[in-house]
């Protein structure tokens, strides 16, 4: 006698969003090629370095410190990333590749709703 029984059932599954990474704003240290910004943030640092109260620590608090220093000037001066990029790099596309690949996208969204039509499962949002 088995001790095992056969199951047969039909699944539906829903689909739910992908993961996303989070997003975390950061210092836009690019504005540093500048030459104006530039000269402002090494006086800035420099003042800061000058007021900034050195004790007799060890290395990694010296280095904590000038850190902070470095970070925070840099926060003032060029301000943080506010989320993330819309878009990718495409500025360098021209118009028939912009244009192939929004074709492309357009034929993707019709198949893939062609196919969640087909298998009999959807995506709920």
């Amino acid at each position: 006698m088995p001790k095992h029984k056969l199951l047969v059932m039909d699944m539906w599954f829903i689909a739910t969003e992908s993961w996303r990474r989070k997003f975390e704003p950061r210092v836009r240290a690019w504005k540093l090629k500048e030459e104006e910004t530039c000269e402002e943030y090494r006086c800035m640092v420099g003042d800061k370095v000058e007021e900034a109260k050195w004790k007799r620590l060890g290395v990694n608090n010296h280095w904590q410190q000038m850190k902070g220093i470095i970070m925070e000037t840099a926060q003032d001066i060029h301000g943080m990333t506010k989320g993330p990029s819309r878009h990718k790099e495409t500025w360098w596309w021209n118009e028939e590749v912009t244009e192939a690949v929004r074709e492309k996208k357009i034929k993707y969204g019709k198949w893939k709703k062609r196919i969640r039509k087909t298998q009999g499962w959807s995506i709920r949002r």
